[in-house]
Parts: structure tokens; C-alpha cells; sequence
């Protein structure tokens, strides 16, 4: 799996905003010098023991979780995800999240779950299309596929265009619907593959 630029790791700590993020899991922060202080959502708080320092764009609780870091630690610890879940999830709700906090409240729930791919009916012929479409996107916004291709001599706009290359970054399966969810729960999809190999 390609590795997240650095750049992009910053950026994303620099231009969400913890605050908002707080916010929109229903803590509420109260300013005492530089910080804000509040309870801490991940754990059983009866005193503020969340501390998020704006100028850094960090947090930190002093209470029992001890939890901490910047914006993906936060999003990994509110949503149960991985790293790079957690980065693509910051990266679909940017727009949103950057806002200033004197801007309208957010919804209750600021970080999205990602856009699934297909609608639970669609043939498998549409099903594929989008899948083509989602790693060919994903090839052609990743440098270092494109860097690899190119060493490869591979290099053609018109041929990745043409035949339709793909790189798999693995971040497909965080827009498939959860087993768990409604529209998860009435098909299969690891199913439908085996289905199709054993006929």
C-alpha cells in the first residue's frame, strides 16, 4: 500500500480543525488561558480532563485514558478505525471540518462515514464499472503509482485512459457498507464473488 505523502498528513493537521471535532461529539469546551478544557468524551468523566490547545491543534486528556495527539488520533479513538481509515475520513469531511468555530454547529456527527460505491440493486455489471472507476481515480491521484508506471515505461495519458488502469490502495473496503448496517445487511458482497467463481 502506497504510504500517505507527509505533506498530506500535515495539512490535514493543520486545516482540521480539534474544535470543531470536539464539538461535534458534544463536548463543551471552555477556555482557561491558551486552552480549552472540557470532559473527555472517551472515557467516564466527572471533572474536565481534556485539554485541546488551538495554537498546536493538539489534545490531551489528564484523566484515566491518558489519549492524545492531533486530529487522525482523535478520529481513530472516537470512530474505532484505523490510520489510514482515519486519514480518509478526515479527507471526505475537509470542507466541513475546517470551517471556523464561530461558523453554524455541525451535525451531531461532524466525521461522515464514507460514500459507498453502488446502490444495493445494482447489477454486478454496474457494481464492476464503479470499481474500475474508483481504483482508475485512485491511480490517477497517487504519485507514486504513477511514478512506478512510469518506470515501467508506462508513462501514456491515453493508455492508462484507454484500458482503464487502476491502483488498489486497499481504501475500498472502508466504502463498502458494514455487515451491521441496513444496507450492508441484505447483501453479501465477499459472497457474490464466490458465488461467481464456483459456477
Amino acid at each position: 500500500m502506497a504510504r500517505i505523502p507527509e505533506s498530506e498528513l500535515e495539512r490535514l493537521k493543520r486545516e482540521v480543525s480539534l474544535e470543531r471535532l470536539a464539538a461535534a461529539r458534544g463536548v463543551k469546551l471552555e477556555r482557561r488561558g491558551a486552552d480549552l478544557h472540557g470532559l473527555c468524551p472517551f472515557h467516564e468523566d466527572r471533572e474536565p480532563s481534556l485539554v485541546i490547545t488551538p495554537s498546536k491543534n493538539l489534545w490531551h486528556c489528564l484523566g484515566a485514558c491518558q489519549a492524545g495527539g492531533s486530529v487522525i488520533d482523535w478520529v481513530m479513538k472516537a470512530e474505532g478505525v484505523s490510520f489510514r481509515h482515519a486519514v480518509e475520513l478526515l479527507r471526505a469531511d475537509l470542507p466541513s471540518l475546517a470551517a471556523p468555530p464561530s461558523s453554524p454547529p455541525v451535525k451531531a456527527r461532524a466525521v461522515r462515514k464514507l460514500p459507498g460505491l453502488v446502490a444495493a440493486d445494482a447489477d454486478d455489471q454496474a457494481l464492476l464499472r464503479q470499481v474500475v472507476d474508483y481504483y482508475h481515480a485512485t491511480l490517477k491521484e497517487s504519485p507514486e503509482a504513477l511514478a512506478y508506471l512510469q518506470s515501467r515505461g508506462l508513462e501514456h495519458g491515453e493508455m492508462i485512459e484507454r484500458f482503464r488502469l487502476g491502483f488498489a490502495n486497499r481504501t475500498l473496503g472502508y466504502r463498502l457498507p458494514a455487515k451491521n448496517r441496513a444496507e450492508g445487511a441484505g447483501r453479501s458482497w465477499c459472497a457474490r464473488g464466490r458465488a461467481r467463481r464456483t459456477a
